[in-house]
């Protein structure tokens, strides 16, 4: 089930507790559940929102913030911990489902009406959040538990700098590989933007781990700025081998398969 703010395909977690109806796009309706915190973690997540409301406050398709405001954001976020949110690595979101598939849970808060949506993704060990794009969003990830690997990518602009894919061949769109490394909840806060920063991201859990996203303005498939999913393939006949080297690939989209559980918390003081 896909909505505004989300990776992927949508599911109703299996934990037992009170359940509540979204509008989604694949399937049009379906459960979330719903997860009680305690008010230390509320605080937390208001706090949170409060400075991303400011920061996201007049976000639209291209938006960057300013220096002052990223760095007030990513601040915070640098001191932020899984517990800070009522979390814990003992949860059932971070173990595999009792057929053995590590499958992904977001933890959903906020107002998905706002120009921002933030969450946290709790990966079992060996999950995977297959490569994707942010178009025209800007994200603040900040790992805040175990470590993932991480690779990302920018497209190549054009030489007169339109943000422009430079190749377009069968499909096949040439990017350039911005990260390809381990962070862990040690690592700082880092924050991709819709031309740079490795706008295309693919996450995959080296341990049992949790990244928060805070990132504006939202997925929309009403705007056109719905997430695509991204594999890569061959270079395109024709292309000389040069063009294409360990720091760069051709990508191609690929039907979205990829589904998660999730988990809602929306305090009811968040505006």
């Amino acid at each position: 089930m896909k909505r505004a703010g989300s990776k992927g395909v949508l599911e109703s977690s299996s934990s037992s507790s009170k359940k509540t109806t979204r509008r989604q796009k694949k399937p049009p309706t379906s459960s979330l559940e719903e997860l009680e915190l305690p008010n230390s973690a509320m605080n937390k997540i208001q706090e949170v929102h409060d400075i991303a409301r400011d920061v996201f406050s007049a976000a639209t398709p291209g938006f960057v913030p300013s220096p002052l405001a990223e760095a007030n954001l990513t601040k915070l976020l640098d001191t932020l911990k899984l517990e800070d949110f009522g979390l814990d690595a003992s949860m059932p979101y971070f173990r595999a489902d009792p057929q053995g598939h590590p499958k992904v849970t977001y933890v959903h808060f906020g107002d998905d009406s706002l120009n921002f949506s933030f969450g946290v993704f709790c990966l079992p060990q060996s999950a995977v959040i297959p490569l994707h794009d942010h178009l025209g969003m800007t994200v603040f990830s900040k790992i805040l538990h175990g470590s993932m690997h991480i690779k990302s990518y920018d497209w190549v602009k054009t030489p007169n700098g339109k943000n422009r894919i430079c190749r377009e061949i069968d499909g096949a769109h040439f990017a350039k590989v911005r990260t390809n490394t381990i962070y862990d909840d040690s690592s700082k806060t880092t924050v991709l933007y819709p031309e740079s920063g490795g706008n295309l991201h693919c996450f995959t859990a080296e341990t049992a781990c949790a990244v928060l996203d805070v990132m504006g303005p939202p997925y929309s498939s009403v705007e056109g700025r719905d997430c695509s999913y991204y594999g890569v393939c061959p270079s395109p006949r024709g292309v000389s081998r040069r063009i294409t080297d360990e720091l760069s690939d051709w990508l191609r989209k690929e039907r979205c398969t990829f589904n998660m559980n999730a988990v809602l918390v929306k305090p009811s003081t968040m505006t």
